[in-house]
């Protein structure tokens, strides 16, 4: 539509030029690339962390042989004299801890459950869905019993925590996989304990935004080199 341009004073013009248009919402962009950079920031960090603690492998002399881990002697001979027998070790258990164990023990039975549940979705639905299935290796990991200063019991006692704590991290990636697909959107609320994908999902009640990345957010997860990946993809879809 023609527009007017005020040529001198008591006078106007025509034109035919279009009226600028001003970008829109541009705090909300502002913010998500300060969000972005936080992250960036993050994913540095936490590489500085992964080099800091191959620095700390390699100060507790210890190295892989396959998915085994293998201390120097002198190390091993070191946690050998430190080991508690398992005699000893009934003495130092406190007493509240037997009545508690077959309760912790008992729990293994719905943990296991889940885990099938969960596995058997994943392998199902996942090839339908194109979404790439996460590997299980890479979150359930058992490497206490090649510690040579836990007793038989300990290293039970840490396996058993390691299944559970692993389990809950698999299932949580497979989880939070779906709710990308899905669901990409944040929650009103503070949330404690948020998966990895969380951060770069969609503000709650951005509605405008909501359909219009959902296939964005859906082919960002396709691209992931699936059980290859331990994280989710770094780039959120663009504005």
């Amino acid at each position: 539509m023609p527009r007017l341009h005020p040529a001198s004073p008591g006078r106007c013009t025509l034109s035919n030029d279009p009226a600028p248009v001003a970008p829109k919402h541009p705090e909300r962009n502002d913010i998500n690339s300060r969000i972005q950079q936080l992250l960036d920031q993050i994913t540095r960090l936490e590489e500085e962390l992964n080099a800091t603690l191959e620095e700390q492998q390699s100060r507790l002399r210890f190295q892989f042989e396959g998915r085994r881990v293998v201390f120097e002697q002198t190390v091993r001979e070191a946690h050998q004299r430190i080991k508690l027998g398992v005699f000893r070790w009934f003495l130092t258990v406190r007493p509240q801890n037997y009545l508690t164990m077959p309760i912790i023990y008992g729990a293994a039975i719905p943990l296991v459950l889940f885990d099938l549940c969960v596995s058997l979705y994943q392998l199902l639905c996942f090839p339908v869905y194109g979404i790439p299935r996460v590997k299980r290796a890479q979150y359930i990991v058992f490497d206490h019993q090649h510690l040579a200063y836990l007793n038989i019991i300990e290293k039970a006692h840490c396996l058993y925590c390691s299944y559970g704590v692993g389990m809950l991290a698999y299932t949580s990636e497979i989880i939070s996989r779906t709710e990308q697909y899905f669901c990409p959107i944040k929650h009103a609320h503070k949330v404690l304990g948020k998966h990895s994908r969380y951060d770069r999902f969609l503000d709650y009640g951005d509605g405008e935004e909501f359909h219009r990345k959902l296939e964005e957010f859906r082919t960002a997860l396709a691209r992931e080199q699936g059980a290859a990946m331990t994280q989710p993809v770094t780039d959120k879809p663009g504005p």
